[in-house]
């Protein structure tokens, strides 16, 4: 007997092994594609299988089901093959902000009482920390109290997160202040040279004391400016592995996906360029303060150092709603001191991101207005299934393309994925 099961099994492998030479290997998958279609603002509710086109890399797909759910539930379904739609909620906040505004209060108000339900998992990101939500708090807690609290973590942690940048911001606008006052009244025409006892204090900026600078020579406080530049940056950096690593992390979960970045809009004191030029003319004589006037237009001009293209094709591929809200604010007009928009560059690669994974984008100084829009956005959706024609697992991104026939709509969808 066991002789017999031996040669059997030699057999079947002896056959497999005959069968992989003339044959090629057959791999289906299906794809899930979350579908959000809108007339002006108005989600349409009324589309069936036959009114959806899919195209993979420009290949016409066959759509096998179409569900229609909304929050939480599958309000209607079509099939030509069955499948089991996961509509579990996982929401991530993240907070990119330097102040608590009551707009965010309102904001985080409105998700607890009208938004998330029990079932929900929420995940909230702030400067400081990040806080996980149990379902089991609202056995505990009232919506109210969940509000209350949820409110002063945000209040706290944007006060103590963003501490650093707010004083290395309020120093780089006395500099900058006192550089612009001094070449007017014409005071930046006599210095002295400064010596490496002088710049070591600057070596290590936390303690450092704009006032005191403010009455030093013109070379140091140049010197001083270009290094709160630096240290801003610094601050300011962002990790793009942690981008990866989150959407690797989110694509390992089940269900639906939807992470809301609240990013506040920045402005960076800057000398006017016309007056370093003039700090330029002045310092003809002085390598090292032309110089260090030199670099500081290299931080006038951020280039975003994110792979754009790589981050919107990883969370498309990882089915993230990516909804991006961009929080403006008026510009502060200080005497001597050019505030400079900073952040644009972050809106455009996040709109993009936003875009490419079937998300929101918009901008406003309301955040709660533009929270309530995102949501309202994203609550009801279609999702679509197709299996695609010769699939194969070569580790490219497959683009997807979906249309509605005969209608004059906005269709958003996920860009696409990659076929690992």
């Amino acid at each position: 007997m066991k002789r017999l099961f031996l040669f059997s099994a030699v057999f079947i492998l002896s056959f497999s092994v005959f069968s992989q030479q003339i044959t090629h290997e057959t791999i289906v998958i299906n794809v899930e594609v979350p579908v959000r279609v809108f007339k002006s603002s108005a989600f349409i509710d009324n589309l069936t299988l036959n009114d959806f086109e899919i195209t993979e890399d420009g290949v016409s797909q066959k759509v096998e089901a179409v569900y229609l759910v909304k929050k939480r539930s599958i309000e209607r379904r079509e099939e030509t093959k069955r499948f089991a739609p996961q509509i579990s909620r996982d929401f991530y906040l993240f907070f990119e902000v330097m102040e608590y505004t009551s707009k965010l209060g309102e904001a985080v108000g409105y998700f607890i009482r009208n938004v998330i339900v029990p079932g929900d998992n929420l995940t909230i990101i702030t400067p400081m920390k990040t806080y996980k939500l149990k379902s089991q708090t609202f056995e505990i807690l009232s919506k109210e109290e969940i509000v209350g609290q949820l409110k002063g973590i945000l209040r706290k942690d944007a006060l103590i997160g963003s501490s650093e940048y707010r004083d290395t911001i309020d120093d780089i606008v006395r500099l900058a202040k006192s550089l612009s006052t001094a070449v007017q009244l014409g005071s930046g025409t006599t210095d002295f040279s400064v010596d490496q006892e002088t710049l070591s204090p600057l070596r290590n900026l936390d303690n450092f004391n704009a006032q005191e600078y403010e009455s030093r020579p013109i070379s140091e406080q140049i010197t001083a400016y270009g290094m709160l530049l630096e240290k801003l940056e610094n601050v300011r950096n962002v990790d793009q592995q942690k981008f990866f690593e989150f959407a690797k992390l989110l694509k390992e979960k089940e269900g639906q996906k939807y992470v809301f970045m609240f990013y506040e809009k920045e402005y960076i004191p800057q000398v006017d360029p016309k007056i370093l030029n003039q700090y330029m003319s002045m310092y003809q004589d002085r390598p090292e303060v032309l110089h260090t006037i030199t670099s500081l237009f290299d931080f006038y001009k951020r280039d975003i150092t994110l792979d754009i293209s790589r981050i919107k094709q990883t969370y498309a591929d990882s089915s993230i709603s990516i909804h991006f809200l961009y929080i403006s604010k008026p510009l502060q007009h200080i005497y001597g001191v050019r505030m400079h928009e900073h952040s644009g560059d972050i809106y455009a690669a996040f709109r993009e991101m936003a875009q490419a994974t079937g998300g929101f984008a918009d901008s406003s100084t309301n955040s709660a207005f533009l929270f309530q829009k995102a949501i309202e956005a994203s609550e009801n959706y279609y999702l679509l299934y197709y299996s695609p024609n010769d699939y194969r697992r070569d580790g490219k991104f497959k683009t997807i393309k979906v249309r509605v026939k005969n209608k004059s709509c906005r269709v958003i969808h996920r860009t696409g994925y990659f076929a690992n």
